[in-house]
């Protein structure tokens, strides 16, 4: 569970009876899931350490903005955004209370908002139920869970412990923020949230436009810029999957293009400049120079000075990667599954 493999208690329960136990297990001699839930945040202590009280105060920030922006549909956060039982890969768990879904979506349309609906059956105690879920794409995962309106009463039991789901709506999470970190200032802190548009967001939308550039059929035949860009990001993630910095550098080596496709790399690492890392913009500046290193075509004083980055050996990695990606017809990951990947890279498994 810890690594997301199973979400649900009684799946992995389950799973690690058959294989620690080999045969069938009575139910009184499993863990019961509270005892789960408190060796999984033992191990998030141990492996996240700072990082993970850092990400909970940011995630309660983004927690209040998504609130503020549904206000009318009266929502409350619940989970371990506000009980503080964050580990790597943790979500923002809001109900909202609405009978028409498409009002909220509506609302989450005019602010610009990207997310996926998911309608999901469950069966509990005999009834098979509907529940609609909204993830929304933020800075941290949000899972908006859609409930009537003559629920926002209702007093909803907690799978864990069988009582009462803590919750808090906005008045309540702001005394929240208030109690626990005294030295925040809650609207500058939201004022700063709405000025920087979400780093993913915008990959995207330099990326997007690629799938309308066509290149030269002689270098590359695979076809248009987006097709290569998926194609050296797979190969990217195949040699080095938890490089963020490297697998950024695969994906955005080519945006430039759609912007001035004389002077491709220059216009790229301008309009990435403040969405991505010093080794990230390094990488994408100097992909060109590493097909003259393969080539035998660069001169020794622009090699030498290539060398003696601690980068070097990835940005041959690149360079390979960048080669290969020319693929007529090969299957690739999509652009959203390729963004989402690196985002739970920097978000989720800190």
């Amino acid at each position: 569970m810890y690594f997301r493999h199973e979400s649900e208690y009684y799946r992995a329960k389950q799973k690690a009876a058959r294989r620690i136990c080999k045969g069938w297990v009575k139910p009184a001699d499993l863990p019961s899931n509270a005892e789960i839930r408190d060796e999984i945040q033992a191990l998030a202590r141990l492996h996240e350490g700072p990082q993970r009280t850092d990400n909970l105060m940011q995630m309660r920030i983004v927690a209040l903005r998504i609130m503020r922006l549904l206000e009318r549909f009266r929502p409350k956060l619940i989970g371990s955004t506000l009980t503080g039982h964050i580990r790597q890969g943790s979500d923002i768990d809001v109900h909202v209370f609405s009978d028409s879904i498409e009002a909220i979506l509506s609302a989450l349309d005019e602010q610009m908002l990207f997310y996926d609906v998911e309608r999901k059956r469950v069966r509990k105690d005999g009834e098979e139920r509907v529940y609609t879920h909204i993830h929304l794409k933020d800075v941290f995962p949000v899972e908006l869970t859609v409930y009537a309106a003559s629920l926002v009463n209702h007093v909803f039991k907690s799978s864990i412990t069988g009582k009462a789901i803590e919750r808090a709506s906005i008045p309540q999470l702001e005394q929240l923020l208030a109690d626990q970190y005294p030295d925040l200032e809650i609207d500058t802190s939201l004022e700063e949230l709405d000025e920087r548009p979400d780093r993913f967001q915008f990959y995207t939308a330099l990326l997007l436009p690629l799938e309308n550039v066509k290149q030269h059929p002689k270098y590359h035949p695979e076809g248009d810029v987006l097709y290569h860009s998926l194609q050296v990001f797979d190969l990217a993630r195949e040699e080095l999957p938890y490089d963020e910095d490297f697998l950024l550098a695969a994906l955005l080596h080519d945006v430039g293009k759609g912007i001035d496709p004389h002077d491709h790399v220059l216009a790229g690492v301008d309009a990435l400049a403040g969405f991505i890392s010093e080794r990230t913009h390094w990488l994408i500046e100097h992909h060109m120079a590493a097909h003259k290193i393969h080539d035998g075509s660069i001169g020794a004083r622009a090699h030498r000075r290539l060398r003696a980055n601690e980068s070097y050996e990835e940005l041959l990695l690149l360079g390979k990667c960048d080669r290969d990606g020319r693929v007529p017809g090969v299957a690739t990951s999509d652009l959203e599954e390729a963004i989402e990947s690196i985002r739970e890279l920097a978000y989720g498994f800190h």
